[in-house]
């Protein structure tokens, strides 16, 4: 039996949601459904991203996909890891005490969401670069100085919440857990201290380089279409206003940093609460939590809505899996059709 019914005389299953226990099953029904329809949804979305991203090369050519496909793979172990959860509410049992898991769980799934957390905000500084020194860009950035990025992200954010085994609960992750949510506490000093190193910083800075993107941006817009006017006025011709070719792609990835804040802010808001013992409830902290979470998958969604070059690569992968299916299915019936062939030999 799992540890998690440890202490319930009712017999009844741990569940943070009190109206998904029913009469008739012995496990938490809605954080279920919950859980395990976003991990399909999370696995399934990040997958078909990072098999887009290998078969349109057109997606390669800007650096900020290098920090995209590692919050792609980020988000999918976060799929993933949702597994975990899901095994416990449904009382299956595990080898390692529920502490141990719920520690463990949480620390991972934090250290992922501040991966994604810290690639918006080198996002945010690569386009800044690529728009305030357009020359010098290509000798600034570099792939092997974006791999080097990429392997301190993960450093940093590995390190960041190491001493939540020791200071405290890094997040709400872990809350479906008995354990977690009644033994766990949270560390107002560590919630600061996540908060310095971690949630201020890359707001500060995605804040600070998208204000000044999108500030250039019109700059040049302007005086783009007032050369165009002036020009144009000389060859008696209408000219027609040109937005900021680096703005449409600063926007997507703007549409993808602020649906992350948005799902995240009522997370690190009860974080927050909770931490300095204003406000505390079981349930504000399984919807908050897995709200965040659910960022994992919006984050394929917006991108494949809102990038022709990756819509382009999502038609050619679909295409290349149906024609993939036609071949085994023209293939299956040739040699169906030759066995029956050789059948009706067989009794002439």
């Amino acid at each position: 039996m799992n540890s998690s019914l440890v202490g319930n005389q009712s017999g009844r299953p741990f569940c943070l949601l009190a109206i998904s226990y029913l009469e008739t099953i012995n496990f938490c029904l809605l954080e279920v459904v919950i859980i395990v329809f976003l991990m399909v949804l999370i696995i399934s979305g990040n997958i078909i991203v990072i098999f887009v991203f290998h078969c349109a090369p057109l997606l390669n050519h800007h650096t900020t996909s290098y920090f995209i496909q590692t919050m792609a793979y980020a988000d999918l172990l976060v799929g993933v890891s949702c597994l975990v959860p899901s095994l416990s509410l449904l009382h299956y049992p595990v080898v390692l005490s529920e502490s141990l898991v719920c520690q463990i769980f949480g620390y991972v799934v934090s250290v992922l969401k501040s991966v994604s957390m810290a690639s918006l905000a080198c996002i945010s500084i690569d386009r800044y670069i690529a728009i305030t020194k357009p020359l010098t860009y290509n000798t600034l950035v570099t792939p092997w100085r974006l791999r080097i990025c990429i392997l301190i992200i993960w450093l940093y954010s590995c390190l960041v919440f190491l001493p939540s085994f020791r200071w405290g609960k890094p997040g709400y992750h872990g809350d479906v857990f008995q354990w977690c949510a009644n033994s766990w506490n949270t560390d107002p000093y560590f919630t600061l201290f996540i908060v310095v190193m971690l949630y201020a910083p890359a707001a500060f800075i995605v804040c600070f380089t998208y204000f000044n993107i999108f500030r250039i941006c019109q700059q040049h817009t302007k005086e783009i279409n007032e050369r165009r006017v002036r020009f144009s006025s000389q060859d008696g011709e209408a000219g027609e206003a040109q937005p900021c070719p680096d703005k449409r792609y600063a926007m997507v990835l703007f549409r993808i940093t602020s649906v992350f804040y948005i799902l995240w802010l009522p997370y690190i808001i009860y974080f927050l609460l909770e931490s300095s013992n204003v406000y505390s409830n079981r349930i504000a902290s399984f919807l908050t939590t897995w709200l965040a979470i659910s960022n994992s998958f919006c984050n394929c969604v917006i991108y494949s809505l809102s990038n022709s070059v990756f819509q382009k690569g999502l038609k050619r992968l679909s295409g290349a899996i149906c024609a993939s299916c036609t071949r085994q299915r023209v293939a299956k019936d040739s040699s169906t059709s030759r066995s029956k062939r050789s059948s009706n030999g067989c009794h002439v």
